[in-house]
């Protein structure tokens, strides 16, 4: 599968997250954050666009319909952060801290998610195209009436994870691995699942297997 990267240029300028605050509209573009602090705050409807984020925290932060377009975040700590109803579009979150975090009804299209904590994240709702969740936990993470399209989740921690009422179909799990999933057996149809799945998923529907 082939993702697009953000479109990062060359030349950026350093600033502080804080300057949100000074723009007439909540817009940063073409710069570099590092090591902002910006936790507990609310500002919704920010927008995004070829910014890199470094070792920044945006715990428990209202950021309900975000818009990032070419972005990266590296080392960041958005925990139980609120970015529902967001636009994610050529993203990268490397090494993240996104345990709790509300994306619920977002839309993510090339999005790479890459050694990052994703435990009880909320997803519900929400549309994914050309997204590759790679070598991180989504341990109980809610995937409730998603849409997948071109979707990845490779050696990630799948353990508790609920994908009610979301079709799996095309979506590769093979790499990934987990004790518990709830997922209905019928959504499971077209799903990639390597051996020693299939046979966890034959157990849930009461197979009784015999060498």
């Amino acid at each position: 599968m082939k993702i697009d990267a953000p479109k990062i240029p060359d030349e950026l300028r350093d600033r502080n997250f804080h300057e949100i605050f000074y723009e007439e509209d909540p817009e940063l573009e073409m710069c570099v954050i590092s090591d902002s602090v910006f936790e507990n705050e609310a500002a919704v409807r920010v927008r995004l666009y070829n910014v890199v984020l470094k070792n920044c925290r945006f715990t428990n932060t209202d950021f309900q319909k975000m818009d990032l377009t070419d972005v990266i975040f590296e080392n960041c700590d958005l925990s139980n952060a609120n970015l529902s109803k967001s636009s994610i579009h050529r993203v990268i979150f490397k090494d993240c801290k996104l345990l709790g975090v509300n994306f619920e009804d977002s839309r993510f299209g090339n999005v790479q998610i890459i050694n990052s904590i994703l435990n009880l994240t909320a997803l519900a709702s929400s549309k994914f195209e050309k997204v590759l969740f790679q070598d991180s936990s989504l341990k109980s993470t809610d995937f409730y009436d998603c849409k997948f399209k071109s979707t990845e989740f490779q050696f990630c921690n799948l353990d508790g994870a609920s994908f009610d009422h979301t079709s799996l179909k095309g979506v590769d799990i093979s790499s990934s691995n987990f004790n518990t999933l709830t997922v209905a057996i019928e959504d499971l149809k077209g799903c990639k699942v390597s051996t020693h799945q299939a046979l966890q998923f034959s157990t849930l529907m009461g197979l009784i297997i015999k060498d």
